[in-house]
């Protein structure tokens, strides 16, 4: 009866311990995975923060006389595709990436040429609405920088826990897999300069 009581009793310590490990496990692989959606939701927000100042910013440049209406179309044309692109964070792949990161890409380009071109409009350089879109888009870039680092870091976090021993078993039960970076274009590391207009 003594050694029953013993094998049941180490049975259930050896049950409890396993209980525990996968618990604490699966538990840690949500909130690790959940950090990582709430830092692509802050990346999606001041991406979106960029899109809201763009009808803005279009809007006072067509009021200069003549202004180049290439890189206006350009520009819409940019934050029109960039608006297509949704990604969903609980499901992060590596090609919704590319698509993201093109978009956005495109619209920075866009966006940075339109800053050149207005060199040549000085009543644009000086009009205080448009010396206020560029404050706040400037603002905005750096925000998108800091945010998409943010992101990276806590996907770096998830990826290093969920390849480890023997976490990674936990994770393919439960269909947690690696997520993909922000990996930016070459030179798309540097935000655009929408100050370039006003430096000289």
């Amino acid at each position: 009866m003594k050694k029953t009581l013993i094998v049941v009793g180490v049975i259930l310590v050896i049950v409890f311990i396993l209980y525990r490990f996968f618990v604490g496990t699966y538990n840690n692989l949500v909130e690790r995975d959940v950090q990582v959606q709430t830092a692509w939701s802050q990346v999606e927000n001041v991406y979106q923060r960029r899109l809201d100042l763009i009808p803005n910013l279009v809007s006072t440049v067509k009021e200069a006389a003549d202004f180049e209406k290439s890189t206006l179309t350009a520009v819409i044309e940019a934050r029109a595709n960039a608006t297509q692109v949704k990604i969903d964070p609980k499901n992060l792949t590596a090609e919704q990436m590319t698509k993201f990161q093109e978009a956005q890409g495109q619209l920075g380009s866009a966006l940075g040429r339109l800053m050149v071109v207005v060199e040549q409009y000085p009543q644009l350089k000086a009009n205080q609405n448009f010396l206020e879109l560029q404050s706040q888009l400037e603002g905005t870039e750096n925000r998108i920088a800091v945010e998409r680092q943010k992101f990276n870091e806590a996907v770096q976090l998830f990826n290093s826990y969920v390849r480890k021993f023997p976490q990674v078993t936990i994770a393919g039960m439960y269909g947690f897999s690696p997520k993909p970076f922000f990996e930016a274009d070459k030179g798309a590391n540097k935000a655009p300069d929408v100050g370039a207009a006003f430096d000289k």
